[in-house]
């Protein structure tokens, strides 16, 4: 059961809105995490169970660090052994396989028989769980908050379905307050809904229409230079929107309950350099790997060469985070590290700074081109698509991708770069055009029809996952 599915739009989330309206504010917490529970239990039963464990665990170990006394060892050791625990737990659902699978490939290349292996699968959304219980139990060590007396309130926090499964990563200090009094009003939940259209908007209007193009594209065994620009581009605005409407769908969810979670993304196509770009894309992840791993790492505080290692290891982390199935992801997040420490370097040197145009080519260039990595299933695919993408393939549309390529598919594309733009123009508009009734209604109608088209679209095929649940 997905957002963007019919279980969810017409059986669970009426049914859940329903009792949560209905009782009082102070069994909505309860409501919304046995709800949750329900959502995570209709996706795996055993995750659930995994699930209230890490839970339990998290919230017990968040009392403990409490109670300990500051300056102690024990604080600590405790603090790691926890720390420890959620990453073990992490490291082994999502990268035994593909430890497993380079094993078996060693053991087949020295003429060994390979071990049996039975896949692990991975319970959706369990990264950012995970980063969400060490975020909080940092906080705790760190005096940043305090740790949650009631395990309703935290179970709640930790598992509330509009964001867990794929972000935003939620800090508990940012809902701490609304866990226990929070306003469920019509003007909340008005504006909770319009960004949840918006983001149904984005998914399956842009993202899952240009799915089935990007899927060609990358399955291709010798892509021309058209065909693996197509794919590169096509998957970049998949990404985005798939992602960032996941995002805007959970904060109008958030919104809807009384909630008011930060925003994830800021226009990161926009971008004119790499730094820039990580401070527009993921935000909260960008500021987690900030704030837990990169400062934890030094930061920048012992010399210019341990700078530049933190800001490589953190982004090799990340990209790690991203995907057990791949090698692929190591090396995404790898180029990404290397291009902060460039980046950052011909900030600080006397070189001359490149012209803003010129800079936001290269960082969209560079962004795209990563992505390649990201997309692609094995290194293999990788290098064939950049073999495509510098000619070496032909230039002409290949058959294959000359088939599957629609009118709508150039629609979802250009539909994608306006909503890019848009938002450059839309304070202007808004400050011009305020007092227009025209512009007040089409502002106001226009997410419920993209809404009903998008809803028309689920209802006449199957849904497609969000990307970020491999996640």
């Amino acid at each position: 059961m997905v957002f963007a599915s019919l279980e969810f739009l017409t059986l669970f989330l009426p049914t859940f809105l329903l009792i949560y309206a209905l009782v009082p504010n102070r069994c909505r917490n309860m409501v919304l995490l046995l709800g949750s529970w329900f959502f995570y239990g209709w996706l795996s039963p055993l995750f659930l169970l995994l699930h209230v464990a890490l839970t339990i665990v998290a919230w017990v170990g968040g009392l403990m660090i409490e109670r300990s006394r500051e300056d102690s060892l024990g604080r600590v050791r405790l603090l790691v052994v926890l720390v420890v625990f959620n990453t073990v737990v992490l490291c082994w659902y999502k990268y035994a396989n593909i430890v497993a699978a380079t094993i078996n490939d060693l053991m087949m290349h020295y003429g060994s028989m390979p071990m049996e292996w039975q896949k692990v699968a991975l319970p959706a959304g369990l990264s950012f769980i995970v980063l969400q219980a060490i975020s909080y139990l940092v906080d705790v060590h760190r005096k940043t908050v305090a740790a949650e007396r009631s395990v309703i309130n935290y179970a709640t926090y930790l598992s509330m379905f509009g964001h867990s499964i794929a972000g935003p990563i939620i800090r508990y200090d940012w809902v701490q307050k609304e866990l226990v009094q929070r306003w469920f009003n019509w003007q909340n939940f008005s504006l909770g809904a319009r960004r949840f259209m918006v983001g149904m908007c984005m998914k399956v209007l842009v993202a899952d229409t240009l799915s089935p193009l990007v899927d060609v594209a990358f399955h291709l065994d010798h892509p021309s230079f058209v065909d693996a620009w197509i794919g590169c581009l096509a998957y970049s605005l998949q990404l985005f929107f798939d992602f960032a409407g996941y995002s805007a769908m959970a904060i109008g969810l958030g919104l809807m309950l009384g909630f008011h979670f930060p925003e994830n993304f800021n226009r990161p196509y926009l971008a004119n350099s790499i730094q820039d770009f990580w401070r527009r894309w993921h935000l909260s992840l960008s500021s987690w790997l900030r704030d837990y791993l990169y400062i934890g790492l030094g930061g920048n505080r012992h010399g210019v060469w341990n700078t530049y290692r933190n800001l490589f290891l953190t982004m090799a982390i990340a990209g790690l985070w991203h995907g057990g199935d791949s090698w692929n992801y190591l090396l995404w997040g790898s180029a990404h590290g290397i291009a902060l420490c460039v980046d950052r370097a011909w900030a600080r040197s006397s070189l001359p700074r490149i012209p803003p145009v010129l800079a936001h080519v290269l960082t969209l260039f560079f962004v795209c081109t990563a992505w390649t990595l990201f997309r692609a299933p094995d290194f293999h695919t990788a290098v064939t698509m950049y073999a495509g993408q510098f000619g070496m393939n032909g230039f002409a549309l290949g058959d294959a991708l000359a088939v599957t390529l629609r009118p709508v598919h150039g629609l979802a594309a250009l539909l994608g770069l306006v909503c890019i733009v848009l938002p450059i123009w839309q304070v202007r508009c808004e400050k011009k055009f305020a007092d227009n009734p025209l512009f007040n209604w089409v502002a106001a109608l226009w997410p419920v029809a993209g809404f009903l088209l998008s809803f028309a679209l689920i209802a006449s095929r199957e849904a497609v996952p969000f990307l970020y649940f491999q996640f």
